[in-house]
């Protein structure tokens, strides 16, 4: 008997042996494997769940940005809740699993930009008007691209006196509550900012507006030992690069990046090609990761890319290279439906988040082999 029992305790030991190199081994390759999208609606977070549990942690997951923004009961700012949001209830559900699974979860609230989407205001805006940039341009009864305007989304304010007593108190509860150690601020496809008619921001250079705004929510977070993520296509040039005003600025906000803090972390997209601007920002010493949406074929290049700048890089460059996520952009109830073919109606396209997501953690599971 006691001869059986040393029997299993060695191959439990050698089982765990084997599982601790294989997970040494992917997070050496890749040590950051996220996934971003938008948070559940409440009446879908035990689906949500069963998907974390199911499906992100078997393909090695560990970072999960959840797009929040209104879609929590606020206790600071009420007035700010979407009708329909996560209780706290809720969100201890998806810190639960995150840790049940070694998965990092980190919260989104858009800040700065994207205050509005095609006709409709957003919550902070709709709620306080006066932290509105361009408070000149009215919302579009029907909303089209190119416009008179240049209105794709609007803009706090940076420079307003009270915005950030606001965004602050958002972001530390918001932070408390799904228990993290990091948050990210969007802040990407920021077109309004320092525009001439804002009584605060006119003739400001538009580097230095969007840096301070970068560095002030950095600053609060760092009280509480906390990190920011940005998306960084506001720190590209996309003049110079031949990149284009989406994926990086036209309003030179670029020159922002010298003006940062480097201890944030950039999420570098690209959905259309897969450009390698990944070099540049671990050039300039941030942490970056590289995200994929939609483009299979893509996704595959990038990871295959970002594990090369990881393996041919010094010793001083090669951590800032830190990994692949991949992003949804649309609600979370309709990527699951996607995912698990509920809806029988609709085809999914070869080109597409489920697709995306599948293709480029298939490229990473080969990888490890």
């Amino acid at each position: 008997m006691a001869k059986f029992s040393l029997l299993l305790f060695i191959s439990f030991c050698a089982t765990l042996w084997n599982s601790l190199l294989a997970q040494s081994k992917i997070d050496s390759l890749l040590p950051t494997r996220g996934f971003c999208i938008s948070a559940p609606k409440p009446q879908k977070v035990d689906d949500f769940v069963k998907f974390i549990q199911e499906e992100l942690a078997p393909r090695q997951v560990n970072t999960l940005i959840l797009r929040v923004d209104y879609n929590y009961q606020f206790e600071s700012h009420p007035e700010l809740r979407d009708p329909e949001a996560l209780s706290k209830k809720d969100v201890k559900k998806l810190v639960s699993v995150c840790k049940k699974n070694n998965i990092r979860i980190i919260p989104q609230i858009n800040l700065l930009g994207h205050q509005s989407w095609a006709t409709t205001t957003t919550n902070l805006l709709k709620v306080y008007p006066e932290f509105d940039e361009t408070p000149a341009v009215k919302m579009p009864e029907k909303y089209v691209w190119p416009n008179p305007d240049g209105l794709y989304c609007k803009s706090y304010c940076p420079l307003h006196p009270t915005v950030h007593q606001v965004v602050f108190a958002l972001m530390d509860e918001i932070c408390d509550v799904f228990e993290t150690n990091a948050f990210h601020a969007g802040m990407d496809e920021v077109f309004y900012i320092g525009d001439d008619k804002c009584p605060r921001c006119s003739g400001r250079d538009k580097a230095e507006l969007f840096a301070g705004e970068v560095n002030k929510i950095r600053n609060r977070l760092a009280l509480k030992n906390r990190k920011l993520w940005i998306w960084g296509d506001r720190l590209i040039d996309g003049k110079t690069t031949g990149i284009g005003m989406w994926e990086g600025s036209f309003n030179n906000t670029h020159k922002a990046i010298d003006l940062i803090a480097k201890d944030i972390t950039i999420c570098d997209w690209h959905y259309e090609r897969p450009d390698q601007t990944a070099v540049y920002f671990a050039m300039k010493g941030f942490d970056v990761i590289t995200c994929p949406w939609r483009m299979p074929k893509f996704a595959v290049i990038q990871t295959q890319d970002m594990i090369k700048f990881r393996q041919s890089s010094t010793a001083t460059m090669k951590p800032h290279f830190q990994g692949m996520m991949q992003t949804v952009w649309t609600g979370a109830e309709s990527f699951l439906d996607e995912f698990y073919g509920r809806n029988t109606n609709k085809t999914v396209e070869e080109n597409s988040a489920t697709n995306c997501f599948k293709a480029m953690f298939t490229e990473i599971n080969q990888q490890t082999k």
